[in-house]
């Protein structure tokens, strides 16, 4: 089964716990605090492999989470950081963040990586607070949570030539005679439901990869029939070889199926409108066949497009001028660069971006709730998740962590007084103005 559209939950591993240790050895009085860090949690890193066609296995396994950092160990030593997890994609792959739909990454080549969810960094060991003051620090910290979020991944198939065109014109039956592929054929619309590939060898030691698409309607950039399930796997390929039923046995007019094709390709995505693209006037050994094609002929002069577009006439029942296709796709192949990009649309060239860690946030709000007060801050909240506030030491850090950002002064404005409830997260304090401490 074809699949080419998922949504995953990933997780990045936890890190893990720092511990309180004292040095206790023979003939050393005092040996003070050795309580080690955590080890950090492991990524989850998506990795491109060549071999994978379909996003079926993301069918069945839709949860991904990173393994938890090791806790400090005693005498100061580190615990060890957690393997990464590596989950392996097929190329073409498009990763888009669920909540903010950006773009993560557009994967393409093999062995490309990316992280999608970054473990937690470890917690630090009480060796880490020692002071002057306070040689001895009865407190650690926990490890940071990893970075949690849902993604959805769209695969664009990366072929070297597309077939395109309306429902019944050949693609299917082209693509089984120039291929070792074995589409499904019928005589009937939108036999083939999801994109075929097949290597193609030219015969001059010269060979590329051709994708049967499914049939486009006219109105398929809003979705209509295939919609946008077939006109994605279109941006993926480099040539286009427009199919037309030339002997209209549908009873359609060949020149207006070329226009209506054309119409959808340029709504969907401005690109596909450069895109090369060969007519491949097909079902030539069809009567009226060659009539037609002269008139489609001058139609395209009266058009305009004569120069543009070069016109293979062919038959797949026959083979008929099938070879000359195949050398004219070739030699058109050699003229474009490689596989189209998302960034081609931005017109962003591929290159190295250095960027920094943004700050934390340490913004907060207070206001008042009937008799308690509530403080706001998403900084805060973190620096409680990994503060274990079950030691005198840890609630006085965190007290003074509080009077540096200016929490207590905040209080102090909107009428907090001793003894008086305050709220922050899960967690409620009693405020104490004249020590400025928070006690649980």
């Amino acid at each position: 089964m074809f699949v080419d559209k998922a949504k995953v939950f990933v997780k990045g591993g936890d890190g893990g716990n720092g511990i309180v240790s004292y040095r206790r050895e023979l003939y050393v009085p005092n040996g003070g605090p050795a309580g080690g860090d955590g080890g950090r949690g492991g990524d989850v890193i998506f990795v491109v492999d060549e071999g994978l066609r379909t996003l079926m296995d993301f069918r069945y396994q839709r949860h991904f989470k990173g393994e938890r950092g090791e806790r400090g160990k005693v005498k100061g030593m580190h615990g060890a950081g957690a393997e990464d997890m590596y989950v392996r994609i097929p190329p073409g792959t498009i990763i888009i963040d669920e909540d903010t739909q950006e773009v993560i990454a557009d994967m393409t080549r093999h062995g490309q990586k990316v992280v999608v969810a970054k473990g937690g960094r470890g917690g630090r060991g009480n060796m880490r607070f020692a002071t002057a003051k306070n040689p001895a620090p009865d407190f650690a910290e926990n490890g940071e949570e990893g970075q949690e979020r849902w993604i959805t991944m769209e695969l664009k198939v990366m072929a070297d030539v597309g077939l395109v065109g309306f429902p019944s014109v050949g693609k299917s039956t082209l693509l089984s005679v120039v291929s070792g592929a074995k589409p499904k054929i019928g005589a009937y619309h939108f036999t083939t439901l999801t994109p075929n590939l097949g290597v193609v060898d030219v015969g001059d030691g010269r060979s590329f990869v051709m994708a049967d698409l499914p049939g486009l309607i006219e109105g398929a950039h809003e979705g209509i029939g295939l919609g946008h399930e077939f006109l994605r796997h279109v941006e993926r390929t480099r040539v286009i070889l427009h199919v037309i039923d030339m002997s209209g046995s549908e009873g359609r007019d060949p020149f207006e199926d070329w226009i209506k094709i054309n119409e959808e390709l340029k709504l969907y995505n401005p690109v596909l409108a450069e895109r090369p693209q060969i007519i491949v006037a097909n079902k030539m050994d069809m009567p009226d066949a060659q009539a037609q094609l002269e008139l489609f002929k001058e139609q395209l002069k009266e058009h305009g497009g004569e120069l543009e577009y070069d016109i293979m006439p062919a038959s797949s029942l026959t083979k008929q001028g099938v070879q000359e296709l195949l050398y004219k796709a070739a030699d058109v192949l050699a003229t474009v660069p490689e596989a189209p990009l998302i960034e081609e649309v931005k017109e962003v060239a591929e290159r190295k971006v250095y960027t920094m860690e943004k700050k934390e946030d340490d913004t907060f709000t207070v206001r008042r709730e009937n008799d308690w007060f509530v403080v706001e801050s998403p900084a805060v909240e973190r620096m409680m998740k990994r503060i274990n506030l079950n030691t005198y030491d840890a609630v006085m850090r965190f007290a003074r962590t509080l009077r540096k950002m200016g929490v207590d002064e905040a209080l102090r404005k909107i009428g907090a007084k001793d003894g008086d409830l305050v709220h922050i997260g899960e967690f409620s304090f009693e405020f104490f103005e004249g020590t400025d401490y928070f006690y649980e």
